[in-house]
C-alpha cells in the first residue's frame, strides 16, 4: 500500500539532547496509527515535525511523496494538526477560529458551511460556535481544534492527545468521527490513555529515547510474550525478609511491591508453585493472574529495550 508518510533518517536534536535519533518509518495511507511511549521520549516533537511544526536537524520527511522541506506549501495542505495545548485564539469565537483556518487555506464558503455542519454535528459542538472560545471547557476546545484541522479536509491527520480534558460522552463522540474518517484519511495521534490505544489502532510504534523500540499492531507486539502472565499476591503480611526471598526465586521477572501485594511477571504459570515454596510459611489473601497488555510493554522490565 502506498505510502502517506515516509520519514528517513530524521534526526531531531534540542540543544545537546537527542529527541529523536535517525528514525526511518512509513505510515500506510488510511491508516489508524498510536505513538506511545514515557514522558519525555520523543512523540510531541515527533507530531510537530509531521505537521510542519518543527524542523528535523538531519534526514527527510516525505509528505505523499513530497519532500515536506522542499514543498512546504503543497504539504501544509495535506495535514490537519491538533496540538496537546489550547491553541484557540481567547478573544474570537469557535465558529471564527475555525473559518480563520479555513481562510488560510481559501476554502469554498459553501464546502465551510457543509463540513462544519457534518463535523459539529457528530462532535454536539453546534451549540458552542458562538461562544468564546476562552468560555468553554477544555474538553469543548480540544473538539474545535479538531474540526479546525479538518475543515480544509486535509488527507493526514496529526493528533496530540485526541481526548485531552474530555468527559465520557465527548470521549465517544471523537472516536466515532475518527473511527469514521480511518481509511479516508492517515491519522497518527499519541495518547496516554491504553484503553484508547487498545481499542484504537491498526498499529503501535513504541518510543523510547527518541528511537521505536516496538512497530507492529498489539496482537503482534504481545506475541513475544505469549509466555509471560503477570502476576499479583496479596499476602497477610509482606515483610522485608519475605520480598526479599521472593525477589531471588529465578523464574520471577521484574518483582515489586506494593505494602502487602507482591506483583511480579513469569513465563509459565507454574511460576506460582515457586512462590509457593519459598512462601509456605505465610498466609496469601489473594491472587490474580493475568495474560499480559499494552501497559505491561510499557511499564515492565521489557519497557525501553523490548523483550530480550
Amino acid at each position: 500500500m502506498e505510502a502517506s508518510i515516509t520519514l528517513k533518517k530524521v534526526g531531531k536534536l534540542i540543544g545537546d539532547k537527542t529527541i529523536l535519533a535517525g528514525l526511518s518509518f512509513g505510515i500506510e495511507r488510511g491508516s489508524l496509527v498510536s505513538v506511545v511511549g514515557l514522558n519525555d521520549s520523543g512523540k510531541s516533537i515527533l507530531l510537530k515535525l509531521l505537521a510542519g511544526f518543527e524542523n528535523p536537524n538531519y534526514g527527510q520527511v516525505f509528505i505523499q511523496g513530497l519532500d515536506m522541506s522542499k514543498r512546504r506549501n503543497e504539504t501544509r495542505k495535506l495535514i490537519g494538526y491538533v496540538s496537546f495545548e489550547n491553541d484557540l485564539d481567547p478573544w474570537l469565537t469557535i465558529r471564527q477560529n475555525i473559518n480563520f483556518n479555513a481562510s488560510l487555506f481559501s476554502i469554498d464558503k459553501k464546502k465551510i458551511k457543509e463540513r462544519m455542519q457534518e463535523y459539529c454535528s457528530s462532535l454536539n459542538l453546534l451549540s458552542y460556535l458562538d461562544q468564546y472560545s476562552y468560555k468553554v471547557s477544555g474538553g469543548i476546545q480540544k473538539k474545535a481544534m479538531l474540526v479546525r484541522a479538518l475543515i480544509h479536509d486535509p488527507e493526514i491527520l496529526v493528533i496530540d492527545e485526541p481526548t485531552g480534558y474530555m468527559d465520557a460522552e465527548s470521549i465517544r463522540l471523537t472516536w466515532e468521527l475518527l473511527k469514521e474518517l480511518k481509511g479516508k484519511k492517515s491519522i497518527i495521534y499519541v495518547s496516554n490513555s491504553i484503553g484508547e490505544i487498545e481499542q484504537a489502532h491498526d498499529r503501535i510504534l513504541v518510543f523510547h529515547e527518541g528511537r521505536i523500540i516496538m512497530d507492529g499492531h498489539l496482537d503482534k507486539l504481545l506475541e513475544s510474550t505469549i509466555e509471560y502472565h503477570q502476576f499479583q499476591i496479596e499476602f497477610e503480611s509482606l515483610t522485608d525478609d519475605l520480598y526479599k526471598s521472593l525477589k531471588k526465586i529465578p523464574t520471577i521477572v521484574s518483582p515489586n511491591r506494593l505494602d502487602n501485594i507482591f506483583h511480579f511477571y513469569g513465563r509459565k504459570r507454574t511460576v506460582f508453585f515457586d512462590v509457593i515454596k519459598v512462601a509456605s510459611q505465610n498466609i496469601m489473601i489473594d491472587l490474580d493472574v493475568q495474560k499480559l497488555g499494552l501497559r505491561d510493554l510499557l511499564d515492565s522490565e521489557f519497557a525501553g529495550r523490548g523483550l530480550e
